[in-house]
């Protein structure tokens, strides 16, 4: 016969003297508290933490039992070991000759039951492509996890099947910077990636299709602070062009520009109108940029920025000179 431990009660959901549904867990004591009359609520609560204590942060990591944190970006999530090509002992006295011999053994067969199936391998080349890219393009850890996550999606589906893993893995960098609001351009990454535009467009497509994938719409509030940074303008720059955008969406001129257009071809344009909002609020503060400069950096044409420039100027009665 099996038993099973009681649960630890839970606490109401409001407090019965006083009727307060704010509660402060004191986990010294091990008592739920109502936080406006005082009552206690509950008792002896269940310590979920370690059995032993620890003074110094020094003293904590000695004492912890635990190895490094699952991770979606490595294609075993992590949970596998690794063995030393050091050939050392515990001590850092280097092994026997029949010792040594016997850990090379072990370890080639380590690494051959780490990646042994297709999706394995798969996952594998995937990931460390992904890792390749997000060092190039400089996109953070939760980027990363999205990525890895989405394309973990992809291979339960079997959509990776006739299709180019470079595609696809960039393909999923692209629908995670946008799912995490990352300003990144699908040329940059396309550049990265070594993968052809119109195939990274398409697996893109793919994937928000098969997955259903809501992607929410990009801001060209999300551009103003990488394109200013990289201009070295001021911070008041960066400021009035952010409320240029504000006013232009208040007008409706940002209105359809961040659709794909008939020919299914992927959105550019918030990247150009974040372009010629950042060309106005320069020219305002006396920070004159060149259109070239900022087509540069924006990687649009500089009849992009022009044709945004004007639209704004002339849209929203703004005292520049077209």
């Amino acid at each position: 016969m099996v038993t099973q431990t009681p649960e630890a009660p839970q606490p109401p959901q409001t407090c019965p003297d006083c009727g307060s549904t704010t509660f402060i867990q004191d986990s010294h004591r091990g008592e739920v508290v109502c936080a406006e009359c005082g009552l206690v609520i509950h008792h002896h609560i269940i310590d979920n933490g370690p059995e032993w204590r620890a003074f110094s942060n020094e003293e904590r990591l000695k004492r912890s039992r635990v190895g490094s944190p699952t991770s979606l970006t490595i294609h075993d999530k992590g949970l596998s070991t690794v063995i030393d090509w050091r050939d050392r002992d515990i001590h850092g006295k280097k092994l026997a000759p029949r010792r040594r011999a016997q850990v090379y053994r072990l370890r080639k067969w380590q690494i051959r039951t780490r990646v042994h199936s297709a999706t394995d391998r798969n996952l594998a080349y995937a990931m460390s492509e992904l890792e390749r890219i997000s060092s190039q393009i400089a996109i953070p850890t939760p980027v990363k996890q999205t990525a890895a996550n989405i394309y973990r999606k992809i291979i339960k589906k079997s959509l990776i099947r006739g299709r180019s893993i470079e595609a696809m893995i960039a393909a999923t960098i692209y629908g995670a910077c946008r799912i995490r609001k990352i300003p990144r351009t699908l040329d940059e990454i396309a550049k990265h990636s070594h993968v052809n535009k119109k195939e990274l467009g398409r697996c893109y497509r793919l994937i928000l299709k098969e997955l259903q994938i809501r992607i929410p719409v990009t801001d060209p509030k999300d551009f103003i602070p990488r394109f200013s940074n990289e201009l070295h303008l001021p911070p008041k720059v960066q400021t009035l062009a952010t409320q240029i955008i504000d006013l232009a969406k208040k007008h409706g001129i940002t209105a359809g520009k961040s659709h794909p257009n008939k020919k299914g071809e992927l959105p550019t344009d918030p990247t150009g109108l974040a372009a010629a909002a950042l060309y106005i609020a320069a020219i305002l503060e006396g920070e004159r940029r060149t259109q070239r400069e900022i087509s540069d950096v924006a990687e649009v044409t500089e009849v992009t920025v022009r044709n945004r420039y004007k639209e704004l100027v002339r849209k929203l009665n703004l005292d520049v000179d077209i």
